[in-house]
Formats: C-alpha cells, sequence, structure tokens
C-alpha cells in the first residue's frame, strides 16, 4: 500500500452508509434507554418501523445492536411448585396407612406421573389383584 493511498483512506470522510448507521444507532440507543434495557432487536425494530416511520431492516438492528453491546431482557421461565397452604386443613388419612387388604375391591390407589414430555399418566389400580383399572 502506498503512504499516499493510507493518508488517502485515514482523511476519507465516512460514507453515507456509516453516517446513516451512526444516526441509527443513536435512535436505537434511545429506544432501548426508553424501554429501561428491556427491548431487543425486534421490538427496536418494530419502534424504528411503526413509532419513528425509519425503513430498516431487522437483521441491520441487530447488527448494529450487537456491534455496540446492546441487549434486551429476556424473561426466563419460572420453576412453580406447590405451595401448601399453612392454613388449610390436610384431608383425612381413611387407609392409616394400612396398604394391605384382604378382598378384592376394598382399596384402591392412584398415581399420578408427570413426565418430561409434558404428558400426564393418571392410573387406576386395585391393591389386591395389582390390576391396573383405567389409565388416562
Amino acid at each position: 500500500m502506498s503512504r499516499s493511498g493510507y493518508y488517502e483512506w485515514r482523511d476519507r470522510p465516512p460514507s453515507t452508509r456509516e453516517a446513516e448507521n451512526t444516526v441509527l444507532l443513536k435512535h436505537i440507543e434511545q429506544i432501548h434507554a426508553d424501554s429501561r434495557g428491556t427491548y431487543g432487536s425486534p421490538r427496536v425494530h418494530a419502534e424504528l418501523m411503526l413509532g419513528l416511520g425509519m425503513p430498516v431492516n431487522l437483521k441491520r438492528v441487530e447488527r448494529l445492536m450487537r456491534e455496540a453491546g446492546i441487549q434486551g431482557l429476556y424473561r426466563r421461565r419460572r420453576h412453580h411448585t406447590t405451595v401448601r397452604d399453612p392454613a388449610g386443613q390436610p384431608s383425612a388419612d381413611l387407609v392409616n396407612r394400612q396398604f394391605t387388604v384382604d378382598a378384592p375391591d376394598r382399596l384402591w390407589i392412584t398415581d399420578i406421573e408427570r413426565h418430561e414430555a409434558l404428558l400426564n399418566r393418571e392410573e387406576v389400580q386395585d391393591l389386591l389383584r395389582s390390576a391396573v383399572a383405567a389409565v388416562g
């Protein structure tokens, strides 16, 4: 590379695209700040298109946000568990923890399983025969 070519490149004014990106990035930063840092590229893009009427591509917004280190928040899913009601009364134990029976159709049990695929399996069974009566 020639010395004159380097200085010409260095002193060259920014291109039209670079100037547009600078202005667009200022708008993106303002929208992101107005949302308290929660908006990601889809919402920022929608705000630019619908709110400000600026025709801009989503990928361009994503690239500018990525280069500027701007990232929206995403809500993490919370795992809900059963919370016992401290004021509630527990149900009566009708079996008294005695799971042995002397005749069929005297004691039935049920089992409900929740699988990873979010499929529920319910099973009703006679304890004496160990035969499954219903599966749902």
